[in-house]
This record gives C-alpha cells, sequence and structure tokens, in this order.
C-alpha cells in the first residue's frame, strides 16, 4: 500500500508489472489458494523473466534451504509508525501472530523509501535475520537490489511488483471489502455524497476508490464519491483539512485509504459518520463508525512463514481474497443502516462463491465512456495498472509531484 511519488517510475514498474501478467484473462476475481484468478500463461512469464533478468515461478524455491523454525529470524520494515490502528498496524499484528507462534521476530516502523530502507535491511542482515517483510510499494527498486546481493535470504514484498529466484510479491485484494463497505455507505447516506480521502493517485489507490464507489452505487445509484488526495501516506494536517473540507462542501459519510483515520476524526467533529481502512476504527470514533475493510494478516504470515519451514515458499505474486481471509469487512455497528449488515452479508458470501464480481457487468468511467461491457469484467492485470475513475466518483488522477 506505499508507492513512489514520481510517475516516471511507476510507469516503468508498471511496465515491468503488465510484462508480469501477460496472457492473464479475465472473469475470475481469485483462486481457491488466493492467488491471482488466471495465472498468466507459462511462455509468456518466462519470456517476460528473461526480459527482465528474473527468475520465473517454475524455478520457485532453487538454491533456498527450508529453514528450522527455530532458525527463523523475520524482520518487519513500516512506512509509519505503527500506532493502533491502520495499515502498518494491520501488518504488525501479523507479526505478533508469529510471535505467538514462538518465532524470532523484530520490526522497525517510520523506514522511507529511501537508500535508508537499504541500509536498514543491510543491518538486520548482518543481526542474522534471514526473512525480509518489506510493507511499503517504495522500497521495491532496494528490495530488488538486496534480493540480487543476498540470495539466501527470503525476502517478501507486499505490492511489489517483481519476483526473484528469493523474492515473492504479496498483496490482498482489499477492493472487494471496499465494496462492502460501499453497500453500508450507500445505505447510509443521507446527503447522497461520500468523502474520500486518499494518498496518491496510484493504481492500488484508484481500484479502492472505484470498488467502493460500486459497492455504494449497487444499493445507491445516485450517490457519489468525492475525492480528495494528500500527496502523503502520512500528513495528518493535511488529512484533516480535506476531511474537514469534505464535509462543508455536502459529504456526510468519510473513509479514508491513509495511515491514520485523521481525517475522519475530524470530520466526525462536523457530524460525519466514519469508515475506516486496514483495521477497526471501532475504538478511535465508537460513536460515528459504521465499519471498515481491513486486512487479516496473521493468515498470510503465518502461512508463508511455515512454508518456509517445509520447505514449499514460492517466489510468485499473491493476490489474497476474501476467502483466504486475509481481507474481510469489520463487523457493521448498531451506527448502520437497518438491513445493511444482511446486505453486505449476502455481498460477501457471492463475492466468495464466485457470482459476483466487483469490477464484473457494465461499468462506466466517470466522463461516461464504457469501460467494461455487460458480460465482460476487469482481468487482475487491469486491476492493477487501472488509471480511470469508475462513474460516480467526483475527482480526477493526475500526477503527482515530490
Amino acid at each position: 500500500m506505499r508507492g513512489k511519488k514520481k510517475f516516471a517510475i511507476l510507469a516503468v514498474l508498471l511496465l515491468i508489472l503488465v510484462m508480469g501478467f501477460a496472457g492473464c484473462s479475465g472473469g475470475s476475481d481469485a483462486g481457491a489458494d488466493g492467488s491471482a484468478g488466471d495465472e498468466p500463461s507459462a511462455g509468456a512469464s518466462e519470456e517476460a523473466s528473461a526480459d527482465a533478468g528474473e527468475s520465473t515461478g517454475a524455478e520457485a524455491g532453487d538454491g533456498l534451504a527450508p529453514i528450522a523454525k527455530e532458525n527463523i529470524k523475520a524482520a518487519f520494515i513500516y512506512g509509519s509508525a505503527v500506532g493502533e490502528e491502520g495499515y502498518s498496524y494491520a501488518h504488525d499484528l501479523g507479526r505478533e501472530a508469529l510471535a505467538n507462534e514462538g518465532y524470532e521476530v523484530t520490526y522497525v516502523e517510520g523506514i522511507p523509501e529511501t537508500e535508508q530502507f537499504e541500509k536498514t535491511v543491510r543491518d538486520l542482515i548482518n543481526e542474522g535475520y534471514n526473512v525480509i517483510y518489506a510493507t511499503s510499494f517504495g522500497y521495491g527498486p532496494y528490495v530488488e537490489k538486496l534480493a540480487d546481493e543476498f540470495p539466501n535470504i527470503y525476502f517478501n514484498h507486499a505490492t511489489g511488483t517483481v519476483t526473484k529466484t528469493n523474492l515473492s510479491t504479496y498483496m490482498g485484494r482489499l477492493y472487494q471489502s471496499q465494496y462492502l463497505a460501499g453497500i453500508a455507505a450507500g445505505l447510509k447516506t443521507e446527503s447522497g455524497q461520500i468523502g474520500y480521502v486518499a494518498s496518491f493517485p496510484l493504481p492500488e489507490v484508484v481500484s479502492q476508490i472505484n470498488a467502493f464507489t460500486l459497492g455504494a452505487r449497487s444499493v445507491n445509484p445516485s450517490a457519489t464519491v468525492n475525492v480528495k488526495w494528500t500527496n502523503s501516506w502520512y500528513d495528518p494536517v493535511t488529512e484533516k483539512s480535506a476531511g474537514l473540507e469534505l464535509v462543508n462542501t455536502g459529504s456526510d459519510i468519510v473513509i479514508a485509504y491513509l495511515d491514520t483515520m485523521s481525517a475522519q476524526i475530524a470530520a466526525a467533529e462536523k457530524g460525519a459518520w466514519a469508515i475506516g481502512c486496514s483495521t477497526s476504527g471501532a475504538k478511535v470514533l465508537p460513536d460515528v463508525y459504521l465499519t471498515a475493510p481491513i486486512f487479516n494478516w496473521a493468515n498470510f504470515y503465518t502461512k508463508n512463514v511455515q512454508d518456509i519451514v517445509d520447505g514449499t515458499w514460492k517466489p510468485d505474486f499473491q493476490f489474497l481474497g476474501l476467502e483466504t481471509g486475509v481481507v474481510d469487512i469489520d463487523p457493521l455497528t448498531g451506527n448502520n443502516a437497518d438491513g445493511a449488515a444482511e446486505k453486505v452479508a449476502a455481498a460477501k458470501e457471492a463475492i466468495i462463491a464466485g457470482e459476483l464480481n466487483v469490477f464484473g457487468g457494465e461499468i462506466k468511467d466517470n466522463e461516461g465512456n464504457a469501460k467494461v461491457p455487460a458480460d465482460g469484467a476487469l482481468t487482475d492485470e487491469e486491476i492493477l495498472t487501472i488509471n480511470w475513475f469508475v462513474e460516480g466518483v467526483n475527482g480526477k488522477i493526475e500526477a503527482v509531484s515530490e
């Protein structure tokens, strides 16, 4: 969920991503094992890997020996402070789950997407850490460099785009949970306007906003979602200002795709309802909290480390959906509209069963252009590279400068 700020860099990374996903076909949200619903064809994957100098899935685990549980030393690197809610906190709950199972773990927080990350990881490796979890997108170039330099270290990059023999990438299909939260918001809003505070106009972020909007309009076709960018993952002052501006211009519910709930806290002071992100916000704003799209990273990390112990770890791209339990919707509070919990539960069940595709069916962008036909659906590649807003979003996707 972390991102580089310059789109020139992003364009290169997305090119690598598209190459890695060449051959994907549409219609499926996820496979039964939680990986991307339709894997790239072997030929396309091998060709892309050869061009980029990366390993292919067929080489999974080559040269990497299993590590006995008592010898595992796993380190987590976070782009922001852990705090008590939000993105880094969600990952840290996964780290705690490993500690509770007897693994030796540590974490370093507030590490920027610069050479400081590289130095931090080098220090950890020198201290004997042999499993690295990098949780910010912008760590990518440094992770790749380090993976080449330390071929016997297990590297895992959240929201990354490149895999190597000793480097895997993983992310949750949080957009599925966003869709469910959108249903709750669409049923609750009285003004018909919902405010969304977001970091950078990256595909990952755009897909969250789009899914949320589609969920809201599935139950309230006239609902609109007003977007404000902060150009940062963590900037409480800007977040609060954005939250207040959204309420002052008509939004009666505010959600944010950021590291904290600063925007929602400010909006709540003006009477708005709040939807959290990544972890529950029930303790933060109990009187106005509705729900949140959340991560349960313990479900991923415990399995991932066990795979290392068992010798079954693979350097795959893992796109983990509701069926894995890695992403979910926080239980709806009593602040929600009557019947909302039942509608959200039914939609969740339909997504897991493959009967509801969040990005399936006729979809137009917010300029009225047809993007998906009635019998079609976005592919994983299209979701991961999306650069347009769906109908109902008030906002623009513009390049962001440093």
